[in-house]
C-alpha cells in the first residue's frame, strides 16, 4: 500500500492514494492553515471509523442480519504535549434494521475491534478505546 502527499500552498496538502483517489488536507488556522479541508489528524479518525464500519456491515451481512444503516460516531482526546497522540477514543455505533439481533451487532463490533480492523488495533497501542452500541429497530 502506498500514498503520496503533495504540498499545495500554506498548510494545504493533496493526498493521493495508490487506488487513484485524492483528498485535500489543511491545517488549523492557528498553525498557519486556512481551515479549508479535513485536518490530517481528523483524517486518522475518519479512517478508523471507516475501517470499523466496513467490518461491522460486512460481518452483519455475512450473518444475514437485515441491516439498513450503520453510523459510527468517533470522539477522541489527544495528549496535551507533543507528539499529541490520541489518548482516548470512543466509538458509538448506531445500527438500524428490522429485528436485528443485539448480540450479533455487539459481536460484530467486538470482532472488528479485536480481530479485523487494523486501524482499531493500531489506535489501541496508544489510546484507551471504548465502544457503545445502539440498535434501532425499523418498523415495517
Amino acid at each position: 500500500m502506498k500514498a503520496r502527499i503533495k504540498w499545495v500552498e500554506e498548510r494545504t496538502f493533496l493526498g493521493e492514494s495508490a487506488s487513484g483517489h485524492s483528498v485535500v488536507m489543511d491545517g488549523d488556522p492557528a498553525a498557519g492553515g486556512r481551515g479549508l479541508a479535513v485536518r490530517p489528524m481528523e483524517m486518522l479518525l475518519l479512517g478508523l471509523g471507516g475501517c470499523t464500519a466496513f467490518d461491522v456491515v460486512h460481518i452483519l451481512g455475512k450473518s444475514r442480519q437485515p441491516i439498513k444503516d450503520c453510523v459510527v460516531e468517533v470522539e477522541a482526546e489527544r495528549a496535551e504535549t507533543e507528539p499529541r497522540v490520541f489518548r482516548r477514543v470512543h466509538l458509538r455505533y448506531v445500527v438500524s434494521g428490522r429485528n436485528l439481533s443485539r448480540a450479533k451487532v455487539e459481536r460484530a463490533v467486538q470482532l472488528s475491534a479485536e480481530k479485523y480492523c487494523s486501524a482499531s488495533i493500531m489506535f489501541a497501542k496508544t489510546a484507551e478505546i471504548s465502544h457503545a452500541v445502539e440498535v434501532v429497530d425499523l418498523e415495517a
